[in-house]
């Protein structure tokens, strides 16, 4: 509760004057109560997971088939994940006369910067791939288009239609209710012509 008459605080106390900001790194090297005290013993090593690809594959290699004949083999052989940290304390293998870092590109004259020939040289190869571009696209256009089945029919005249003079059978036999010729002939004519 807040004191009385005062109001309520909305922060926290600040910690004390033996409290050290920061991480605290503990030494290794304490001087004689460290020494008369303490021994640098080695910490136990941690038993490391185990490796169940490795174990799959031992027991494929072992014939081992059906889910519990594999059960029974990681049972009786249990491999162990290699411990990294060995593998990386060790120093690459690098050979006695290895550079780190890359090498410096060498200085370019100042004569050629002045005369502007990397400029020259650009441009030239600039002109030389567009002529190269315009070449084959000259190439191209001179190449006929294949001739596929398609082309061949849309060339090709199609078969000329026949006109039908199908009629419905029951129709066939009745005669015109209106002649307006004047005989038989000149209807014959005007049908012939």
């Amino acid at each position: 509760q807040p004191e009385l008459g005062k109001p309520q605080r909305n922060c926290y106390p600040l910690p004390g004057l033996d409290f050290s900001y920061g991480l605290y790194i503990q030494r290794t090297d304490g001087g004689v109560p460290e020494a008369i005290g303490s021994w640098d013993t080695a910490k136990p090593r941690s038993a490391l997971p185990r490796d169940c690809t490795a174990m799959t594959h031992g027991a494929l290699r072992a014939g081992c088939a059906t889910a519990t004949q594999l059960s029974r083999y990681r049972g009786a052989r249990g491999i162990r994940c290699k411990d990294q940290e060995h593998l990386q304390r060790r120093p690459p293998n690098l050979p006695p006369d290895f550079t780190h870092g890359i090498t410096s590109r060498p200085s370019a004259p100042m004569s050629d910067l002045l005369q502007h020939k990397y400029k020259e040289l650009w441009m030239e190869q600039q002109r030389a791939l567009t002529a190269a571009q315009r070449a084959a696209k000259r190439k191209l256009q001179k190449k006929k288009a294949q001739e596929t089945h398609t082309m061949l029919l849309k060339r090709a005249p199609g078969p000329a239609k026949e006109e039908s003079f199908w009629h419905l059978p029951r129709w066939e036999k009745v005669g015109p209710h209106l002649s307006t010729f004047p005989s038989h002939d000149a209807r014959k004519k005007a049908a012939s012509a």
